[in-house]
């Protein structure tokens, strides 16, 4: 993950942080403003959404570009899986190892410098599969 040059860490900044990194639901930008707000009535959008790209920017969240659904956060910014649920869209980590041999498997299929991976699963979540 390559960092930007460190910002100073406002109290927006860290209130975003803090909630985002409460729950492992990995909200869209407007769930977390809602859950700012609590703390910070003031709060608008579109200070949450700069606060996060610059979260995103300096490797302290990671930004979700999940198919079909909105872009969400996760407060986890180490490399990880998720999985999402092709019924009512919700996202979940997945607690396996990454699987580095994929990057060297793609480096030696192209001929790019790899210098990461995401993978997503899609599946049925627990809620949708019981009928809840």
């Amino acid at each position: 993950m390559i960092r930007r040059s460190a910002r100073r860490m406002t109290r927006q900044r860290k209130i975003v942080l803090e909630e985002l990194r409460k729950v492992t639901s990995h909200p869209t930008a407007d769930q977390l403003h809602q859950m700012v707000r609590r703390r910070l009535p003031g709060i608008n959008i579109a200070t949450v959404y700069r606060n996060l790209e610059i979260l995103t920017d300096e490797g302290e969240v990671m930004k979700l570009d999940v198919a079909g659904t909105q872009r969400r956060f996760d407060g986890n910014a180490l490399n990880h899986y998720h999985i999402r649920c092709s019924r009512c869209g919700r996202v979940d980590d997945v607690h396996m190892d990454v699987v580095d041999s994929l990057e060297e498997a793609a480096a030696k299929a192209c001929a790019y410098t790899v210098l990461s991976h995401t993978v997503e699963f899609v599946g049925i979540c627990p809620g949708c599969r019981d009928g809840n």
